[in-house]
């Protein structure tokens, strides 16, 4: 089983920063890209970040100069640090793995963290 556990969220005033987590657990040999999604009451799950294993990012528009997404190889954690935070950034952010190649060779089509919530105030 793979497991993702986001942390770091929490409540900021606008303009502030923060910085999450995404830890990845389980027989993991290799996840082709993490991203980072974001769910606000009422509206569609949408990315924000996504990160491949060539090392390509892209941003939501609305993200960027903003937000950047990085990996800790050592610790298989990827991180979102989100500077200039804006009270429409008010969120559940959610860490999904899309392929992910198990030591045992089992592909997996990917998997969710349960999220976590980032409030701005203005």
């Amino acid at each position: 089983q793979v497991q993702l556990v986001e942390s770091g969220g929490g409540l900021v005033q606008a303009g502030g920063s923060l910085r999450l987590s995404c830890a990845a657990s389980g027989s993991i040999r290799r996840i082709n890209a993490i991203g980072w999604y974001r769910q606000a009451p009422g509206k569609q799950r949408e990315l924000v970040a996504r990160r491949n294993s060539s090392g390509n990012t892209n941003y939501a528009d609305s993200v960027k100069g903003r937000f950047t997404i990085s990996r800790d190889n050592a610790k298989t954690t990827e991180y979102l640090q989100m500077n200039s935070l804006k009270p429409e950034d008010t969120a559940v952010y959610y860490c999904n793995a899309e392929g992910i190649w198990t030591t045992a060779e089992k592909f997996i089509t990917g998997a969710w963290g349960q999220g976590t919530q980032v409030t701005v105030s203005s």
